[in-house]
């Protein structure tokens, strides 16, 4: 794991500014967007949302980072913004600096809709106020260090259609961290 000091989101930007994130295109999918919200501050934390449970959502109660389906005409630094101020309202649009992107990332079984999802990478200074709004049970700041910690890496096991499946997840007190935000996780752990 790269230290997490104060300088973590410059450090950050320079690595995302030497890339191209790999791009998912395929017919027939929809197109979401999340905000990855990284702070400058002395400890950096990171933004995340929990979902609201609905039987509607195939992602309810999970801990995510804002975010939701893009509109037409939007680009995923748009939609991220846009999803960010509706859920937690922070306005990322005047408050945040877009610092880069990562790869796309996909649900990996067919139990889920088919949607490809952009993660576009913001810096805000210290800790904007955040509030859970629409469809969020909770908004939060995560110190980085704890969520990148190996420490708090453990194998998640569900019961699921096809049998008992392990995944793997971040667990920091009462948060589970999995899924496709576990995923983006890994991949901003693996820039440095």
């Amino acid at each position: 794991m790269t230290a997490i000091t104060p300088d973590y989101p410059e450090r950050l930007r320079a690595v995302l500014e030497r890339r191209v994130p790999a791009t998912v295109v395929e017919a027939d999918v929809r197109h979401a967007a999340v905000a990855v919200v990284v702070t400058s501050e002395a400890e950096p934390a990171l933004l995340f949302v929990k979902r609201e449970e609905r039987i509607d959502d195939p992602w309810s109660g999970h801990m995510a980072f804002p975010g939701g389906f893009q509109s037409p005409g939007e680009t995923p630094a748009e939609t991220a913004q846009r999803e960010t101020e509706e859920e937690t309202g922070l306005p990322l649009a005047r408050l945040g600096e877009r610092i880069g992107a990562l790869a796309d990332v996909f649900p990996r079984s067919v139990y889920l809709p088919r949607v490809v999802v952009t993660p576009v990478v913001f810096r805000v200074e210290g800790r904007p106020a955040v509030q859970p709004l629409a469809e969020v049970e909770r908004a939060l700041w995560i110190p980085a260090a704890e969520v990148f910690s190996a420490a708090n890496r453990r194998p998640l096991e569900l019961d699921l259609p096809l049998g008992r499946m392990t995944f793997d997840s971040i667990v920091i007190g009462d948060i589970t961290i999995w899924g496709l935000t576990e995923r983006i996780l890994l991949q901003i752990s693996k820039l440095f």
